[in-house]
């Protein structure tokens, strides 16, 4: 026995020849001397066939060097051997062509004359031996080209085609990633050859003629020995096209429906790429996507493989036991010591799976890049039906060993591969638990193989269609590449999916076209193998279905099949198939009784398919953004499971947030911040993990909006994207700001204490003193604002490097980005001039209200209006000065709180009938766990708490609840309202998933409660529940109603604006951190008209005195939410069938408004704002119509009431400044501020005049050190 070293050396031997030192056919390989006579006929073909076993091992063996370790030194020893071999054909097919007369060739038998007429076929040989080194050289460096190529998505790394190119067609479901695959292959192969391969058709040709044929297509088909072929295998092709077409129209229905109608066209080809495959001749890899009855067991036994621990060596073991179970012969050891059955680490191979004959009839070998699945087994198993027939016709003369027809060879693996891949082989060799036999598990088995074996037929044909036409000439270089897409295109129903030129070279893709390897062979074998099939299954005393026959362990199957092998191409293979299975045609009768189920079955499913592709000539559209993002995972049914567990995960982590947060807002202390901190943290940690993963999917051609949507969402993690110590100092920033607003507290000098709720909000509300006013405005703004304005500067930097790692530009721009509206700023502003000259005639006639009261020494007709005397804290709503600014003090009064009072309403009282207002309109009640778990008043336990009224949702879908420090009072009752308006949207959006528990735009969860709270601020409504004794329906009512309205509403306007216009530009730059309170104060006397009361400096954070700042809640919702709330408000209205003026409208008990408002609450954040904008108004877009609509009557009246006292609207003397209190400083009256930079500069100058004493004598020290004290204590003293 020869080891596979010394089998090695031995090759390595018989090449050192062709190193270089020798051109010439060497000595012991030339033919003799003969003459012409039959013994020496007989003795040439004798000497001929032991000579060619040497040549052709000699040449096989510097093949297999270069095939499996491709360099450029073992390229030219390829071609180099190649050369010999043409030398051998040429020295002796010209010795027999030259000697043997026909007349003594006649004596020869039959097989004689076969064998002698194959040697004079000279091929390559027939070329000069220069052409005939180009020749050769160019083949090899085709082979090259296609085996080298490698597609590179990024610097230091590429992709070959065995494994990852092939991984990628096969498993992957993105458009891109398919794309870039396909489209990177095909170049990177085929491109560099199509010059090549030009030169290689003419010398092809050339050599073919040399044989007498018209050209190397001509060639290719004489090896079938039928004059008819062409017409043969048309007529073959046309049989099962039909079957092909109903595929095709199946198929193409289902990648619909995975892809959409931009990418699939339901009555065009379809793209090449999304089949499965590079060259999508078979589509067996996308049958996941499209198993007929999916609830079935899968016969993909992959995993099986996997888990039993299959490795190439043992699949090629159950490959040759199935062999032997027929009783054929098994694997010689030279096969298992010599074949490359795994792809080598070290070095570049040919991959593609190929069956070597090494001619000395004991040397056969595989070489494929083997790995475990169930598609390389059935491979396995065709080419090792390839040895089979080598080891079985070994015997025969070098000439004869072939098959039959080319087509025999490929058919015989694959006839394997037919029981092979039956549910009861793999049953029977343990891949399988059982068999399960039925209707639904037979069609997707034999759907399955028909996309493996019915998918390749057109591909089987079109191919050397297209070759044939090329070495005719019909096919000039110059339309290579279109002509491969008109065949594709018409027999296979598929288009590129990118637009393909001239300079492209497709076919050269395919490794037979540039390896020069004849492929109609496979269509032959697709149809032989089936007839073969179906008479083994005969021999084996199969019945049932053809489908499911299996001969492994049948001898008689074995017998017949041995009959075939080991005649090689001794004999016609018409008469070989006749001795096989009792006719010597080319039949599709036994493939198409094999899939008649399957045929059945597809022709119901297709019924109202369009069968074809009348629209031929589509293409598909280049991805959006292509080709980037191709890593990104496309699997839409992924998708859908991260989703599934990312929202029951959600629930759990939020809801343990949410429960942190809601016992450290009622109960503020360390420990309770702590453990709202730690558990903030693993929000983040969520959101973070399920953030990444969702940012590994392009959610670009996801049919299901919902599911893009969602994905869309999750990417963006917020916070999240920090770095876990910049996180947490972004979480205990915000909680310390937090705390330090809600704690705040303004002291008077006898220590007396007042918290922002109730007691500033009251003084605010209630006092016109002018300076207790002041007291209270100023000494909240020095407790609260001014101690977070460090805290906020780094707040804002670590907001807008979460916003970038979000791919935002800054916090600015992700807090805009959530109203997906590329116009949002600008849509806000034309709002707002909309909506100015209404703001500037209640401003000025505010202003003149105040005026009455105030005077000419805190009110200028001509300037902004002092912030503090306008009855908020903020300036934000004035409806508590209505007793100062009323049109009619004798007409009646819309002020519900005295009624409230002494009717002795508590809070509970008032939640209860908000709720009551509720479900009049159909809509849900509160749950219990509402009125077991909100804390609606302020606690008088001791504890702090954070004020300011919310509304939470747990996120378990029962538990929600309100925070509110409740206050007997008509605004308070309307605050109720708002709240409960949040609850009710969190009930009506429960069911939705985790993500779209939200408003459709942030401004929406705002606007629900508010537009209720217009119905229950209407006189008719107030009455109805008690709270008015009459409602009078005349115009100076109407005008007092609107007008507390318009304080309340219009009123807050501008500041529902300026807010975030203020921190969009703080995130964005335009306001640096040493302009925070100028730049403040100038936006207030922009858009408000308003000025502080006394000066500020950048030492005040004014903005920091809101609680939407420290908190970090955006601030423009409101501006929306006021604007869309009468566009609600109107189309409820209208539902509710009310007649009038709009703002006398109470939808108060109509179902209609309730359905109406319900529907669009259920859908949370599921559709953008437009569509829910749209179901509820009927138009799209934000519109301030409603609003002007509702406020008609008191603009008329505004403009007339200023226009008689000839108010000016605006502000001209922008820069005046209410009196300052005047204080004694050094004997001279001046104004506070005056006085403190007067002690300022005093101190300065008393600091300097001691520095300098003390340079000029060291004994004066002592004395002018007291000066100094003295000095010192006089300036605290006046400070």
């Amino acid at each position: 026995m020869v080891t596979g070293l010394s089998r090695f050396l031995w090759s390595v031997l018989l090449l050192l020849p062709v190193l270089g030192f020798s051109e010439a056919l060497r000595e012991s390989w030339q033919p003799g001397d003969y003459a012409d006579t039959q013994d020496d006929a007989q003795r040439f073909l004798d000497d001929y066939n032991s000579t060619a076993e040497e040549v052709k091992f000699y040449s096989a063996s510097a093949s297999w060097n270069y095939n499996t370790n491709l360099t450029d030194y073992n390229s030219e020893l390829e071609v180099n051997a190649s050369l010999e071999d043409q030398a051998f054909s040429e020295a002796w097919g010209m010795k027999a062509k030259h000697v043997f007369t026909d007349a003594i060739l006649n004596l020869l038998t039959e097989e004689e004359k076969k064998l002698m007429k194959k040697i004079k076929i000279l091929g390559p040989a027939n070329l000069p031996l220069e052409d005939r080194k180009k020749y050769n050289t160019i083949l090899s460096e085709l082979e090259g080209i296609y085996s080298k190529a490698k597609v590179s998505p990024q610097p230091n790394v590429s992709w070959s085609l065995e494994p990852e190119l092939t991984d990628i067609m096969a498993n992957s479901r993105s458009y891109k990633k398919l794309l870039y695959a396909w489209e990177g292959w095909h170049n990177e192969s085929g491109v560099p050859m199509k010059q090549l391969y030009s030169e290689y058709v003419e010398l092809s040709n050339r050599a073919s003629r040399g044989d007498g044929f018209d050209d190397t297509g001509a060639a290719w088909r004489f090896w079938y020995d039928t004059k008819t072929f062409e017409q043969d295998v048309a007529e073959l092709f046309k049989t099962i096209q039909p079957l092909y077409l109903q595929l095709h129209a199946f198929v193409r229905r289902q990648l619909y429906n995975h892809y959409g109608s931009k990418y699939i066209n339901l009555k065009g080809p379809i793209p090449a790429h999304l089949l499965g495959n590079m060259w999508a001749q078979t589509w067996n890899n996308i049958y996941g996507m499209m198993t007929p009855f999916p609830d079935k067991p899968n016969i993909d036994v992959t995993d099986e493989m996997v888990r039993q621990g299959y490795n190439a060596t043992h699949m090629f073991r159950v490959a040759e036991d199935f062999f032997t179970s027929l009783n054929l012969d098994p694997m010689p050891d030279e096969f298992w010591e010599g074949s490359m059955l795994e792809k080598p680490k070290d070095r570049e191979v040919v991959c593609h799976a190929s069956a070597w004959d090494f001619y000395n009839r004991k040397d056969f070998r595989i070489k494929q890049c083997t790995i475990p699945t169930m598609e390389q087994l059935s491979t396995a198993h065709h080419e090792m039906g390839h040895i089979q027939y080598y080891l079985q016709y070994k015997n025969q003369p070098v000439g004869f060993r072939r098959g039959a027809n080319p087509g025999f060879h490929e058919a015989i693996g694959d006839l394997m591969a037919l029981s092979v891949s039956t549910p009861k082989h793999l049953e029977a060799i343990n891949l399988l638990s059982s068999v399960t036999s039925d209707t639904e598990s037979d069609i997707n088995f034999l759907f399955k193989m028909a996309l493996e074996k019915i998918a390749f037929l057109p591909f089987g044909y079109l191919i050397d269609m297209w070759r044939w036409d090329v070495f005719r000439g019909n096919i000039p270089k110059e339309r290579y590449n279109s002509e491969w897409w008109y065949l594709r295109t018409k027999y296979q129903g598929i288009c590129p999916p990118t637009r393909r030129t001239e300079d492209h070279f497709d076919p050269g893709a395919k490794y037979h076209v540039a390896t020069n390897t004849p492929y109609i062979r496979y269509f032959v074998s697709f149809i032989l193998q089936f007839q073969f099939h179906e008479k083994l299954c005969e021999a084996a005393k199969h019945t049932g279905p053809l489908h499911t026959c299996d001969i492994y362990h049948s001898a008689d199957a074995g017998a017949i099949l041995k009959k075939v092998l080991q005649a090689g191409s001794s004999k016609a293979w018409p008469d070989v198939l006749q001795d096989a299975i009792g006719t010597n045609k080319m039949d599709a009768g036994a493939l198409m009784r094999y899939f008649d189920p399957v045929i059945q079955w597809l022709t119901q499913q297709n019924e109202n398919e369009t069968k074809g592709w009348p629209d031929s000539s589509w293409v598909p559209p280049i991805p959006e953004g292509y080709p980037e993002d191709i890593e990104k995972n496309t699997d839409e049914l992924d998708a859908k499971k991260l989703l599934e567990e990312y929202n029951r995960t959600a629930e759990v982590v939020w809801n343990a947030y949410t429960e942190a947060s809601w016992q450290y807002n009622t109960d503020i202390n360390e420990k309770n911040k702590q453990a709202m901190l730690e558990e903030n943290l693993k929000m983040s940690a969520h959101t973070l993990e399920y953030g990444l993963k969702a940012r590994q999917y392009d959610t670009t051609d996801f049919q299901d909006d919902l599911v893009k949507r969602i994905i869309n969402k999750l990417s963006d993690i917020e916070k999240a994207a920090l770095p876990s110590a910049e996180l947490e100092e972004y979480n205990t920033l915000l909680s310390n700001m937090e705390t330090k607003y809600s704690v705040a507290k303004v002291c008077r000098e006898d220590n007396t204490c007042h918290p922002l709720d109730p007691d500033l909000q009251k003084i605010m509300a209630e006092s016109r003193d002018y300076d207790e006013l002041l007291f209270a405005w100023k000494g909240w703004r020095d407790a609260s604002g001014k101690e977070i304005r460090q805290d906020y500067k780094r707040y804002v930097e670590l907001a807008n490097k979460a916003a970038t790692l979000n791919g935002h530009s800054d916090n600015g721009a992700f807090w805009r980005s959530l109203y997906e509206t590329p116009t949002f700023e600008q849509d806000l502003e034309a709002l707002w001039k909309e909506l100015e000259p209404l703001y500037l005639n209640v401003h000025a006639y505010v202003r003149r209200a105040l005026y009455k009261k105030y005077g000419s020494k805190y009110i200028n007709l001509k300037g902004p209006i002092p912030a503090h005397l306008l009855g908020n804290m903020w300036a934000q709503t004035w409806s508590s000065i209505m007793d100062l600014a009323i049109p009619y003090p004798d007409a009646t009064q819309v002020d519900a709180t005295p009624a409230m009072v002494a009717k002795g309403w508590n809070a509970i009282r008032m939640f209860q009938e908000s709720e009551r207002f509720f479900t009049s309109l159909g809509l849900l009640p509160m749950p219990k766990e509402f009125w077991e778990k909100s804390m609606l008043e302020k606690p008088t336990d001791g504890r702090e708490v954070v004020c300011h009224a919310s509304a939470w949702d747990f996120y378990n879908r029962k538990d929600f609840r309100i925070k509110q420090c409740t206050v007997i009072t008509m605004d308070d009752l309307i605050t109720v309202h708002h709240e409960m308006g949040h609850v009710q949207y969190f009930l009506q959006y429960k069911d939705q998933p985790v993500s779209f528990r939200d408003g459709a735009n942030p401004g929406f969860h705002e606007a629900i409660g508010d537009v209720l709270a217009l119905s229950v601020s209407t006189p008719k409504h107030l009455q109805s529940i008690g709270l008015l004794d009459k409602v009078e329906n005349n115009y100076e009512s109407d005008i007092n109603f609107l007008m507390s309205m318009a304080l309340d509403k219009i009123a807050f306007l501008p500041f529902g604006y300026l807010m975030d216009q203020w921190r969009w530009k703080v995130f964005d730059g335009r306001i640096p951190s040493t302009e925070y309170n100028k730049e403040w104060w100038n936006l207030r006397l922009k858009y408000q008209g308003l000025c502080p009361p006394v000066s500020r400096t950048e030492d005040d954070f004014d903005p920091g005195a809101k609680f939407h700042i420290p908190a970090s809640v955006p601030y423009v919702r409101y501006f929306v939410s006021f604007v869309i709330q009468f566009q609600f408000h109107k189309a409820l209205c209208n539902a509710s069938k009310h007649t009038g003026p709009l703002y006398r409208c109470d939808i108060y008990q109509s179902q209609e408004a309730g359905k109406l408002l319900g529907d669009v609450m259920k859908l949370g954040f599921s559709k953008p704002w437009p569509e829910a904008m749209a179901m509820i108004t009927g138009d799209s877009k934000m519109t301030a119509q409603p609003l002007m609509e509702y406020f008609q009557p008191l603009i008329q009246w505004l403009e007339e009431e200023n226009n008689k006292h000839n108010d000016v609207r605006g502000w001209p003397d922008y820069d005046w400044k209410p009196a300052a209190d005047k204080v004694n400083f050094l004997g001279l009256n001046v104004d506070s501020s005056a006085a403190i930079v007067g002690q300022w500069v005093l101190l300065v100058l008393g600091v300097v005049l001691v520095v300098a004493v003390i340079s000029l004598a060291f004994m004066y020290r002592k004395s002018k050190k007291s000066k100094k004290s003295l000095s010192t204590m006089e300036l605290k003293d006046k400070d």
